[in-house]
């Protein structure tokens, strides 16, 4: 046999990828261009070794090893980046801290401006066409992203401040709601009543479940309600409910729509962490408008009213108001260690007002609380027959407008909740969440919750 034909008739054996991946990530040098190419080198890399590999869900246990292997090397390379950059990455994308991005142009443009910093467009629609076991979870280079930028003395009191100003979205229906004093935003319904903007969750067949849309629909009512100067008081409640067990009922919120979660459509920026650093924040801070005087920060009191229950991302919202109403035949529940996620900031704020050990028992626990217990007095105000809750409203609304609530409200709140300690707190959470949602358990948890009561209850949850 000829040599040329032995060749011809050999298998040239492709190389595993495992063989292919090189673990030691690079060491930050100090000098940013240096350091971001020797970034985007290592990252490009790693993605080939993935991008040869089958998608999560049709992996053989080796390649999962690998998939695991080759991301947290990943992670570890882009922690180590922003530890020593994220303030000056983050200049760079605010240039010089001249503009104000959101949460996902901000991470975005990361993605841009440094390459394998931080997921692209791309890569997250891809993410979004799969359920959450089926990810690769690259959502937590997004949690690494802002935390180090939250951490920053200089970066993260920037970005706080961005995200107070009004979204665009309220800014282009100030004027129609101006004119009607109405606005249905498709899961909540705004209108000026008196002197009061009611903010009615709408999101009716799911419970007033929290998805994407309502926490942009919750944010644009938020922004108006502050925006419109006939506005002195604002109230959220549930609207009345479809869904077969509680139809015709008034129910306050549900929690995080756990099917929702299970097929991958809760979004950690647009969702989990715009919505604790955008409506959350201004129901306590107000909406930044740069020609307001004497500050910069519109605010006004907020009451909410509880028919039926509160749950998880429910109960969290009365943290950030000045009066709850609850009926009495109301609860409230944070069932999120439960469910193995971090509930918000209610680990901050619960336990301001009710003290570690109560907080304990309804985070760590689970406990219940009926309106009717004398702890249910430690998150909200009053306790009313049902049949009486729409008066107590309006006499809460009547309280709050006097010209005096606005100004004393700030400064407990300054006292409350200094913005220091909230940035503190976000920049852990934006990590510690981020990692829980792609967490094993959390994982299973959601699958069994969408498997087993997707009909019976949908939504529900912290």
């Amino acid at each position: 046999m000829a040599a040329g034909e032995g060749a011809r008739n050999m298998t040239v054996r492709p190389v595993p990828a495992e063989e292919r991946w090189s673990a030691a990530p690079p060491v930050p040098t100090g000098s940013l261009p240096a350091d971001a190419g020797a970034l985007m080198a290592y990252t490009a890399d790693a993605e080939k070794v993935l991008a040869d590999l089958p998608p999560k869900s049709g992996r053989d246990p080796e390649q999962r090893r690998l998939a695991t292997e080759v991301l947290a090397d990943q992670r570890r390379a882009r922690a180590a980046f922003l530890r020593l950059h994220a303030e000056r990455v983050y200049h760079v994308l605010t240039g010089g801290l001249r503009e104000q991005l959101s949460l996902s142009e901000l991470v975005f443009a990361a993605a841009e401006a440094f390459p394998g910093l931080t997921p692209t467009e791309a890569q997250m629609a891809a993410e979004r066409e799969c359920a959450q076991a089926d990810k690769d979870g690259r959502e937590i280079d997004q949690g690494i992203f802002f935390h180090e930028v939250l951490r920053s003395p200089e970066a993260g009191p920037h970005l706080m401040d961005a995200l107070l100003r009004p979204t665009r979205r309220a800014r282009s229906l100030l004027g129609e709601f101006g004119r009607t004093g109405s606005l249905e935003l498709g899961t909540v319904r705004l209108e000026r009543i008196g002197e009061a903007a009611h903010l009615t969750l709408c999101n009716g067949r799911f419970l007033n479940a929290e998805d994407n849309q309502l926490v942009d629909d919750l944010e644009t009512a938020v922004d108006l309600a502050l925006l419109d100067d006939r506005v002195k008081v604002g109230v959220l409640r549930g609207g009345k409910m479809t869904h077969p067990r509680y139809q015709g009922r008034r129910v306050f919120c549900a929690g995080i729509n756990l099917v929702d979660l299970h097929q991958g459509r809760i979004s950690f920026v647009d969702f989990l962490l715009r919505r604790e650093l955008g409506y959350l924040h201004k129901l306590i801070r107000g909406v930044r408008v740069d020609d307001a005087w004497p500050r910069p920060l519109v605010e006004k009191p907020w009451v909410a009213a509880v028919d039926t229950f509160a749950i998880g991302g429910g109960m969290q919202l009365l943290f950030a108001v000045d009066h709850v109403v609850a009926a009495a035949d109301a609860y409230f529940s944070l069932p999120a260690a439960q469910e193995g996620i971090v509930p918000g900031m209610a680990n901050l704020r619960l336990t301001s007002l009710a003290g570690g050990r109560l907080s304990r028992q309804v985070i760590l626990s689970g406990r219940k609380l009926w309106a009717r217990e004398p702890e249910a007095r430690l998150v909200c105000d009053e306790v009313v027959d049902p049949k009486l809750m729409d008066a107590s409203v309006a006499a809460a609304v009547a309280r709050l407008a006097s010209p005096a609530v606005v100004p004393n409200r700030h400064m407990i709140n300054l006292a409350e909740e200094p913005v220091d300690r909230l940035r503190a707190y976000a920049a852990e959470f934006a990590l510690e969440q981020a990692l829980r949602l792609y967490s094993p358990d959390v994982i299973d948890k959601v699958d069994r919750f969408s498997a087993g009561r997707s009909a019976a209850r949908p939504g529900g949850g912290s």
